[in-house]
């Protein structure tokens, strides 16, 4: 079996982290998993939702926004706004976000505020969801820091990083991060997404007019598995990357990634 790209069975993309890309935002970064790219930003409010507030739950809140710019597809896409509505998908997906993320921020430690993720795609070429997990958590632990430096926290309440990765059955072999030939093509597709302890946050698998064995399910979680162990390592250089440098330094950031 011979992937579009020429990849291992078990290899990633080429995953980049830039850090500090949005300078307004309390931390952001442009994510690439190949050619998929994902602008995730993190902005801290000073308040939390109304429902926290009516039914005194104490802490703070953290929730994502996902979207595909029009021009991030073969074809535009239409905007949300424009139909007047959210769809299905989008909608579905910022909720994994947000799931997924949370379940590594202590949110009681937090205190009283909301951490805002917006993830935007530039580029779509399969793995938006899992890029924006991984991308959405490098850009709150950046959020998070600032809060330590700024002495609004006394320590970051991530308990620790969390990362989506996907994989599927493509031509008859379990295989690892698929792009969109290989997503579109594939038997069965897994999302999973994964602690830094390699514990399970979600797991979505479906087959697709397909069915899959136990043992084609075991491969995918393994290779996902070891993908996430991959994906952690990249997400904490990008992390120290930005504690480096100011938002903006471009020179900063190269001189933290060593180029």
């Amino acid at each position: 079996m011979q992937r579009p790209d020429g990849r291992q069975y078990d290899e990633l993309r080429e995953i980049r982290f830039e850090p500090n890309v949005a300078p307004h935002a309390s931390g952001s970064v442009l994510v690439s998993f190949g050619n998929t790219r994902v602008i995730c930003a993190c902005t801290v409010e000073e308040d939390v939702p109304r429902w926290m507030k009516q039914q005194k739950v104490k802490g703070g809140w953290l929730t994502a926004e996902y979207t595909m710019l029009p021009y991030s597809t073969l074809e535009r896409k239409q905007r949300d706004i424009t139909r007047g509505k959210l769809d299905g998908r989008s909608q579905e997906i910022q909720r994994l976000i947000g799931r997924s993320i949370r379940a590594v921020v202590d949110l009681k430690a937090l205190g009283h505020r909301t951490l805002w993720i917006d993830c935007d795609v530039l580029q779509a070429d399969g793995g938006t969801r899992t890029a924006s997990i991984t991308g959405g958590c490098v850009a709150v632990a950046i959020a998070l820091n600032q809060l330590v430096a700024k002495k609004k926290l006394k320590q970051s309440p991530m308990k620790q990083l969390v990362s989506g990765v996907s994989a599927g059955v493509y031509e008859g072999e379990a295989v690892l991060d698929l792009n969109y030939p290989e997503d579109r093509d594939a038997s069965v597709d897994f999302n999973v997404v994964l602690t830094e302890a390699l514990e399970f946050v979600e797991v979505q698998g479906s087959g697709e007019e397909a069915v899959f064995s136990a043992q084609q399910m075991t491969e995918m979680i393994t290779l996902a598995t070891k993908g996430a162990k991959e994906i952690t390592e990249l997400q904490k250089a990008a992390i120290t990357a930005a504690e480096a440098a100011k938002p903006g330094d471009l020179e900063g950031l190269a001189a933290a990634f060593g180029q």
